[in-house]
């Protein structure tokens, strides 16, 4: 069907979608939670807030699951690689994430004031740390891991989490904050009316406005103060390569390489401020800032994506031995088969999520809350 070659670029491609597809869908639930003290300030309006995001938060986190399913399948080595060093901050986000079911299911079942102000710092926290997370994981990306391989090219850690962590990584964590935020508030902008609805519209367009300032001071370090990782030399790519059978080079700004080569790149990060300022003038029009709000997110996601190009998992330490699309990647015969049953069911997944939000569109109000007490969240 096609050449081994084109299945890895391929594959990348797909890995890329079903990221944007996490960020945009479950990004807004992410970004509602965060949001829930600061938009909602009273119990009632808490609870339209959550009844946003409440039938659908739990369908949007699919793409997350179908996200780490293709890395497992399409490159096992950067799934055992990444979470054997990344395996703290995965439970530290998959705890925080436990409050979402929990806070939905259980914040309005007793009327205690203390019991509801619980959930909602709990729900605030499985929308803020994740994400904080996840951000903080980009980051570590374009500093690189602490590993290599051993002659039995088995994977061997060099460091800890701990030292992983660096000042350019926790600014990518903040860029991940910002931009759930300004999408969970685009998200209630179309959902809700009068008075959460303002709020939202001042939150998202103060979320814009950090998402611009921190992408651009990422973008300023990312160009001048770290050091990208450079293939100068690589065998057959349409072959299967060993990880370790290639030549790296560090290089000040390295990372700005593929954007060198080729120009069109640049699309990405200026996406990225065209739309959010998109979503501050169009804050009256909750559909079109929505949607300028996703297209935000997704430029971030391939601003990331070309910088690192073809690497997937680069190694501090030891940089032959990083992982690229070219020598990580599963078999032949395995990314075809993948690719077969994703042109199947893909457009499956997608069409149920549109036809799900069209089922659901509409403004929540709080005298709906009133009027349905017991069968809302």
């Amino acid at each position: 069907m096609f050449e081994y070659e084109t299945l890895k670029v391929i594959w990348w491609a797909l890995v890329g979608f079903l990221l944007i597809g996490f960020i945009i869908t479950d990004g807004f639930d992410l970004g509602v939670g965060a949001l829930l003290r600061w938009i909602g300030h009273t119990d009632e309006e808490r609870r339209v807030i959550l009844n946003c995001v409440g039938p659908t938060w739990d369908g949007n986190q699919v793409w997350l699951v179908l996200g780490a399913g293709a890395i497992f399948a399409a490159w096992p080595q950067i799934y055992a690689s990444a979470f054997s060093i990344l395996y703290p901050a995965m439970l530290a986000a998959l705890f925080a994430l436990f409050f979402r079911p929990t806070g939905f299911e259980y914040r309005s079942k007793l009327a205690s004031r203390h019991w509801r102000n619980f959930w909602d710092w709990g729900l605030t926290v499985g929308g803020v740390v994740p994400t904080l997370v996840f951000g903080v994981a980009f980051g570590i990306l374009l500093t690189g891991l602490p590993f290599h391989f051993d002659r039995e090219m088995r994977v061997v850690i060099d460091a800890g989490i701990v030292e992983s962590i660096s000042a350019f990584s926790l600014l990518s964590g903040l860029v991940a904050v910002a931009m759930v935020m300004m999408h969970g508030a685009a998200f209630l902008n179309t959902k809700t009316c009068a008075v959460i609805q303002q709020r939202a519209r001042k939150a998202m367009k103060i979320a814009a406005i950090m998402l611009m300032f921190l992408f651009a001071l990422a973008g300023v370090w990312v160009s001048v103060g770290l050091s990208g990782h450079i293939i100068s030399q690589i065998g057959d790519v349409n072959s299967a390569l060993a990880p370790t059978a290639k030549s790296v080079t560090l290089a000040a700004g390295g990372w700005m390489d593929n954007y060198s080569r080729m120009p069109w790149m640049v699309v990405a990060p200026i996406v990225v401020f065209v739309a959010a300022i998109m979503v501050i003038l169009l804050s009256k029009r909750p559909v079109l800032a929505f949607l300028a709000s996703g297209v935000s997110l997704a430029g971030v996601i391939l601003t990331a994506g070309f910088a690192l190009f073809p690497f997937m998992l680069p190694s501090m330490t030891y940089p032959d031995h990083g992982l690229t699309v070219w020598d990580a990647s599963s078999s032949e015969y395995s990314l075809a088969l993948m690719l077969l049953a994703t042109i199947l069911f893909m457009p499956l997944i997608i069409a149920y999520t549109s036809w799900v939000y069209r089922v659901l569109r509409g403004p929540i109000r709080v005298e709906d809350v009133r009027r349905n007490d017991y069968g809302m969240y």
